[in-house]
């Protein structure tokens, strides 16, 4: 845990404990994905489909920290790189498909909304307290506790939205939720691009640094020989 605190040396997420809780919040999840699928479906929602499409994200990816942890810093790097792209393909998805909703508006059901959205921020104040501990760390885990604030933030926006829905009668407080949540997976993508491409950067520094050192002491060796 020292890590998280060490700026010289970030938490690579190598420790039981976190690797334990990650799982538990991969179950969460990808149980919330399946329940608000249906809602948003039977609902005819927008905001908790985009929100049902995180929770399916947050799964996969925590899935793939999950699958590097102690890999090496070129391996993780790539694997928050990958997460990154599907932020960006997941909030454009939502993006275009809230802009193609706008001309098809039904009025969605605001009371499925706000009690799917209140289970679904349970689900992910969980999540958030399972992993609080560990915000600071490399790419990798921050993606992660990016993704769960992100999807706390998200459910708090559904049940806005479905005050709205209530209030006025119509679609369009759905649509803009969700055109809000598109707009945050596209913020995060892009931090955790910006620093995984750092981390890249520095995974193929460190082998020509250390071949370089090597090659400078096996010089002085050699010198000190004769």
């Amino acid at each position: 845990m020292a890590g998280c605190c060490n700026h010289n040396a970030q938490f690579d997420g190598v420790s039981r404990e976190y690797k334990r809780r990650l799982w538990a919040v991969i179950v969460i999840n990808a149980a919330m994905f399946f329940v608000e699928m249906a809602a948003g479906q039977a609902a005819n929602s927008q905001a908790l489909k985009a929100d049902a499409l995180d929770f399916l994200g947050d799964a996969l990816t925590y899935g793939i920290s999950l699958a590097v942890i102690g890999a090496s810093l070129r391996t993780r790097s790539m694997a928050a790189i990958g997460k990154g792209v599907s932020l960006l393909l997941m909030g454009s998805w939502v993006f275009g498909s809230t802009v193609w909703k706008v001309f098809v508006v039904g009025v969605p059901e605001a009371q499925v909304m706000g009690y799917i959205g209140f289970m679904a921020l349970a689900a992910n104040l969980l999540s958030v307290a399972l992993l609080a501990a560990y915000k600071d760390g490399d790419a990798n885990v921050r993606s992660v506790w990016l993704c769960s604030r992100n999807d706390a933030v998200g459910n708090v926006a559904v049940m806005i939205a479905a005050l709205g829905v209530w209030g006025t009668a119509t679609g369009w407080p759905d649509l803009i939720v969700a055109g809000i949540m598109a707009g945050l997976f596209l913020s995060s993508a892009f931090q955790i691009l910006r620093q995984a491409l750092a981390e890249w950067r520095d995974g193929e520094a460190k082998p020509a640094q250390d071949d370089h050192a090597h090659g400078h002491g096996h010089g002085h060796g050699h010198g000190h020989a004769h």
